[in-house]
Order: structure tokens, then C-alpha cells, then sequence
């Protein structure tokens, strides 16, 4: 949808050389690879900032620590902090490694390393890169969807206080181009349905291979001991995980959703979730538990 939308911009603006618009556009997902863009993402956009000198010895050793024991360079990554009350944590970018102001607070080494861990393991795995390319060339279909969206409230808004004729009118002028669009581009239509889902599913999946990834380096007891923690927090909180949105190719520990305490997610709510349950988590991790 979005190589459409960028298709036909790209004409319109340079109808001898629309090709060049497209080859522009997908020739910008390599700013994903810049530094300083991924810098200026993390302050801006994910709201982190860089560790005071008391932070950054607390956590600099732990990383070392990580790096050495996955056998990955520590030092091509940098380290954040967010301003948050909650027990958590996010990899972003290419190289950004971010943890709560919180979670460094009321952690041990043992469960901080655990969660660097985890973290490490979304960046070796590629996912902080396809999630951020994604959402990036996802960006001009997300735009023209929220654009579609408030014409249609405009419209509503335009047509309230009108006499019931007009009200008619206008919905069937709108509800006609709309089932005119879905069914001469139905695949558009099943794709913006089904891709949710399908994306929702590869990230649960990250998040399992993440854990998995901290727990073969020995990690595992300590993963463990923050998710029955941070469970134990949201129900005392009244709350239980449920899906995150993950901006800037960021994946979190836990989502940042959440429904009330006492009711259980519906089956689309489980099926949009970005991340597993607890329970799910902690069953992948057994294994790990029992033969330590």
C-alpha cells in the first residue's frame, strides 16, 4: 500500500522520472543505519536519555559482562535510560540498549544482566532492524489510512445537523466509494486485515527467541525471577499484560498495553498482542530452569 502511495506521488510530481521517487524512497530505509539518526530516535521519539556518571558504572560492568558471556562486542551498542516507573527494558534501532530508570533502581545485577540479555539477544537476531524498516516504509500506508479516517469524520461532522435526507445521502455516497475500493482492491483490503495478526504473531516470536537467547548464556533463573516480578506488579496494580506498540524498531520486555484487573483478554486481544503471556514465557523457559 505504501509503495502505491509513493508510486503515485512520485508520478504526479515527476511524471518523466517516477521511478526516481521510488528508487529515493526505498533508498531511505539505509538512515535507519546512521547513528546519529538512531540517536536523535531515541531522544525524541523514545524519550531516552544517556546514563548519569552513577548509572553508567552500574550498568557499563553488567554489559561487559553480557557482551563477554554471548561472545558479542559489547561496545557497538549504547546504553540508555528511560524515566520510568515500570520494571523494564527495550532494544531499538541498530545499536540502542535501553532500560527504565525503575528497573535499575529495584533490580539486582543478576536480574539487570538477565534483562541485557534478553535485549542483546533482539539486536543479534535482527529484529530491532525489520522492525524498524518495517514501520518505516509502512509509514506513507499509515498515513494515508489515518488521513482516510479523518475525512471520514470530517464528513460526519459536516453532516450533523443536516436534514435526515443529507445524512442518507452522504453515507451512501461514502459507504458506495468505500465497497467500491474494497472490492476492486480486495487484496489491499484482506492485507491490511490479515497483516496485523501475522505481525503481531512474529513479534511474540522475537520475544520467545530474545528469552531464549538470554537463556542459553546461563540467564535463564534471573529472566525468571523479573517476569514472575513484573506479573506480580501489574496484578497488584490492577492491570495484565497485553499488547505493546513498538515504535522505531523497538521491542520491550513487555508490552505497554493493558487491561483491567479480573478480565481476561479476548481472542483478538491475545491474537494483536505483541507479546506472550507470562505464563507462555515462563513455560520456555523451564527446560532451562530444570536442567540448572
Amino acid at each position: 500500500m505504501s509503495l502505491a502511495i509513493v508510486a503515485v506521488l512520485s508520478y504526479a510530481l515527476l511524471p518523466v522520472m517516477e521511478w526516481l521517487g521510488i528508487l529515493l524512497w526505498l533508498a531511505s530505509g539505509a538512515m535507519a543505519f546512521h547513528r546519529p539518526t538512531e540517536r536523535a530516535l531515541a531522544r525524541h521519539l523514545l524519550n531516552l536519555r544517556h546514563p548519569t556518571p552513577q548509572e553508567r558504572a552500574r550498568l557499563e560492568p553488567l554489559w561487559t559482562e553480557v557482551a563477554a558471556r554471548t561472545g558479542v562486542e559489547g561496545r557497538a551498542y549504547e546504553l540508555w535510560i528511560e524515566d520510568s516507573d515500570r520494571i523494564n527494558a527495550l532494544a531499538a534501532a541498530g545499536h540502542i540498549v535501553g532500560v527504565t530508570r525503575f528497573a535499575l533502581e529495584r533490580l539486582s545485577d543478576g536480574q539487570l544482566v538477565a534483562v541485557l540479555a534478553h535485549e542483546l539477544g533482539h539486536h543479534v537476531h535482527g529484529h530491532t532492524w525489520s522492525s524498524l524498516l518495517g514501520q518505516w516504509y509502512a509509514f506513507p500506508g499509515r498515513l494515508a489510512w489515518a488521513a482516510a479516517r479523518r475525512l471520514v469524520r470530517l464528513a460526519a461532522v459536516l453532516g450533523h445537523g443536516r436534514t435526515g435526507g443529507w445524512k442518507v445521502l452522504l453515507l451512501l455516497v461514502v459507504g458506495g466509494f468505500v465497497l467500491m475500493t474494497a472490492l476492486s482492491y480486495w487484496f489491499v483490503v484482506l492485507a491490511l486485515v490479515v497483516a496485523p495478526y501475522l505481525l503481531a504473531a512474529v513479534a511474540r516470536r522475537a520475544e520467545l527467541r530474545a528469552d531464549h537467547h538470554a537463556a542459553v548464556s546461563g540467564f535463564a533463573p534471573m529472566l525468571a525471577e523479573v517476569l514472575q516480578m513484573m506479573h506480580a506488579e501489574e496484578q497488584d496494580s490492577g492491570q495484565v499484560a497485553a499488547s505493546a506498540l513498538s515504535g522505531c524498531g523497538e521491542t520491550t520486555v513487555v508490552g505497554r498495553g493493558a487491561t483491567a484487573r479480573g478480565r481476561r483478554p479476548s481472542l483478538s486481544g491475545k491474537l494483536l498482542s505483541s507479546h506472550p503471556d507470562y505464563h507462555t514465557r515462563l513455560h520456555h523457559l523451564a527446560p532451562y530452569l530444570e536442567r540448572r
